[in-house]
């Protein structure tokens, strides 16, 4: 019977990863993508994943915002996101609402923002960069939820 380690370290990652690629290494690039992206990783959180978000009613804009919503562990994450001059912004709201001393992450590769959600889970921040990003809900004596990635394009 082989025996899978619960838990792996970077180096260990990186290790397994060259032996894989065969006789040519692995770009250094492609390396620190990977690190990156390691680190980036939550044990213990639970992961919301996409559901089905109804169209909006009384629109008549031609320039709608993108409708997000992921559920988890009894949690919903709905996200309303609009682009502006090159930029991103997001308007959320957690529900039900997750407590006093909850705390809400907007994570992307290289900047992380974070708020306290509204007594309504009501949440906001603008001028995101385009590209990758990921809601963490911080619940008090709760593991925190966490969305999968997802990509907004201005």
């Amino acid at each position: 019977m082989t025996r899978h380690p619960t838990s792996i370290d970077d180096e260990s990652l990186i290790a397994a990863l060259r032996m894989a690629s065969g006789s040519d290494p692995v770009p250094e690039r492609v390396t620190a993508a990977a690190r990156a992206t390691f680190g980036l990783r939550l044990p213990g959180a639970a992961t919301a994943r996409a559901a089905a978000t109804p169209a909006p009613h009384g629109v008549r804009s031609a320039e709608r915002p993108r409708l997000l919503r992921f559920t988890a562990a009894g949690l919903t994450v709905e996200l309303e996101v609009t682009s502006l001059d090159g930029l991103v912004d997001l308007a959320g709201q957690i529900s039900p609402w997750p407590g006093e001393g909850a705390l809400v992450e907007i994570r992307t590769l290289h900047l992380t923002e974070s708020r306290t959600p509204s007594p309504t889970g009501r949440f906001a921040v603008t001028g995101l960069p385009p590209g990758w990003f990921s809601v963490v809900c911080h619940r008090p004596d709760r593991s925190p939820v966490v969305t999968t990635w997802t990509r907004i394009r201005p």
